[in-house]
């Protein structure tokens, strides 16, 4: 491979890994996370802006612990909206908490543990393709997310 090539492929590497590793343009506006924190993008794919009202984002944080698989199992934690100063963009921030909530069924006698993605409350957002979706959480934890679509049809209300 001669010399010109290999220059125009650097080149081009070294000027796209910026756009690549941000993944979105607005997120150097999100500062890091800080210690103790990671922070989880993200970015929903475009849909025209007199669409998007009739989809939400369901955010959900956690973690992968080890449960009975009898009792259902819930972190704690509260997922708080927050604004960025200086840009009025969202984002959103998960406070550990100390410690599960759980059911208190018994299980089987020598049942094995099974592997849980253990949540805490999920949050609700309104579907925004030209922001991106920053969340906070404490190191050790997972963010994942669901969209929801609404019905077009809308069902009528009756009076009693």
């Amino acid at each position: 491979m001669n010399t010109f090539v290999k220059l125009l492929i650097a080149g081009v590497i070294m000027h796209s890994a910026p756009v690549l590793g941000s993944g979105h343009p607005e997120l150097n506006a999100f500062p890091l996370a800080e210690d103790g924190f990671e922070r989880f993008v993200i970015v929903l794919p475009h849909k025209a802006r007199g669409e998007e009202h009739a989809f939400r984002v369901e955010i959900i944080a956690g973690k992968e612990m080890l449960t009975d698989g009898v009792n259902i199992v819930r972190l704690g934690n509260a997922m708080e909206k927050q604004t960025l100063d200086g840009w009025g963009y969202s984002y959103y921030v998960v406070r550990d908490s100390t410690g599960t909530i759980s059911t208190m069924m018994a299980s089987p006698e020598g049942a094995p543990l099974v592997k849980t993605f253990v949540t805490a409350t999920p949050l609700h957002v309104r579907y925004n393709s030209r922001l991106p979706i920053v969340v906070y959480a404490p190191t050790g934890y997972e963010v994942r997310y669901r969209i929801w679509h609404a019905n077009e049809m809308f069902e009528k209300a009756i009076t009693k």
